[in-house]
């Protein structure tokens, strides 16, 4: 995080998980936090006394919790307008954002086209102008607001706030949350955008509750973002999960990465595209173009989707054979045309998936772009623990 590493809003363990359970499924009782948490009740009460003096939790009117029971008791919830997180979502040719509150809900959002140049000092310059835009929608949300999250695709050190690389021209090892920091005088958390949307969807979506959990995006291109032991994981060198580069077919097409036959070369729309035209021959067709020739019935564009559809399913069963998930989320624009590839991606999903590893559901969740500027928030609202 940049700049100064602000400190968290919680450091001891107590106080770190019964918010982390309150932001997610609250409210809750000190009766079951303490049973969820594994916390006596004295600690519960001692770790939210602190933060209900801050302004971050507060107590609910009494209730019952049976009838007949006994004194009634105050459930405690997150005052989700105590704070506001600023989310930024880069995109290949535009940038979306979110202000978001404590418990994710979107406030506000924004967004704007990049231009010509779409280098890195363009593009802060515009995200910067975005963030303020944002931040004017509401006088609370200057007051309130201190986190951003900026989400990119491509390789990204988050804890050094620089991407190293993106497919965007021009970007290659970036200093981006310094930049920013220095121009917003917010607090900036950078990473990857599959990665901030698998935290969103792991913190406040389907994953809730999960010890293990993926998420893969199918559209421009074929991510994914893991998280195992409630935690999501990054590795050694920050690219843990890139489900988009296993090479699955070593006489494929390149990949912009520099390897041949990734699920990504097979898969992506610029793939499916460059497949329909090499097939048809026709240089001047556009990615809608190849979906209506494969709706229409055209075997040859059929086939490039059915292709896709095996590669994306196979790249699953991968991803589920290694990690053994409890479940999944397919998400990305790539679910406009599922109706083409969808069957071709479960049929490889359960041929490839080891016995009992198939039980793992996956499940199909439209997200539009907002979404993804609400991930990028999600970073500034983890950025209050240690």
């Amino acid at each position: 995080m940049f700049p100064n590493h602000s400190q968290p809003l919680v450091t001891a363990p107590a106080e770190t998980a019964m918010l982390a359970l309150l932001l997610a499924e609250g409210p809750l009782s000190r009766v079951e936090l303490a049973r969820r948490t594994g916390l006596s009740s004295t600690a519960v009460t001692k770790a939210a006394r602190p933060l209900i003096e801050d302004g971050y939790l507060h107590e609910l009117p009494p209730e019952r919790t049976a009838p007949g029971a006994g004194r009634p008791v105050n459930p405690l919830a997150v005052t989700a307008d105590r704070e506001f997180f600023v989310g930024v979502k880069i995109s290949a040719d535009a940038l979306f954002g979110a202000v978001c509150d404590l418990r994710a809900g979107m406030r506000a959002t924004a967004g704007r086209p990049l231009g010509g140049d779409r280098g890195p000092e363009a593009v802060v310059i515009l995200l910067c102008e975005l963030v303020e835009e944002m931040l004017d929608m509401d006088p609370a949300f200057r007051e309130r607001a201190r986190h951003l999250g900026i989400a990119v695709s491509g390789d990204v050190d988050r804890g050094a706030g620089r991407v190293r690389y993106s497919v965007l021209p021009g970007w290659r090892d970036i200093a981006l949350a310094e930049t920013v920091a220095k121009a917003t005088g917010l607090t900036v958390t950078v990473e990857n955008d599959v990665k901030a949307l698998t935290a969103a969807e792991h913190w406040f979506g389907d994953g809730i509750g999960t010890e293990y959990f993926a998420l893969v995006t199918i559209g421009a291109g074929i991510g994914s973002g893991l998280v195992v032991n409630g935690q999501l994981i990054a590795g050694a060198y920050g690219v843990a999960g890139e489900m988009g580069h296993i090479s699955i077919d070593p006489a494929g097409p390149p990949c912009h990465c520099g390897q041949v036959g990734c699920v990504e070369a097979i898969a992506s729309t610029d793939a499916i595209l460059a497949a329909v035209r090499g097939e048809n021959g026709r240089g001047d067709l556009d990615f809608d173009g190849a979906v209506q020739l494969a709706r229409g019935g055209d075997p040859a564009a059929r086939a490039v989707f059915a292709r896709a559809g095996q590669a994306i399913g196979t790249g699953i069963a991968t991803l589920v054979n290694l990690l053994g998930p409890e479940r999944i989320v397919v998400t990305g624009e790539g679910l406009d045309t599922y109706d083409l590839f969808g069957v071709h991606i479960r049929d490889a999903y359960a041929r490839h998936c080891f016995k009992a590893a198939a039980k793992c559901p996956l499940t199909l969740r439209p997200l539009p772009w907002e979404e993804w500027a609400r991930g990028a928030a999600v970073l500034g609202i983890q950025a209050l623990f240690p």
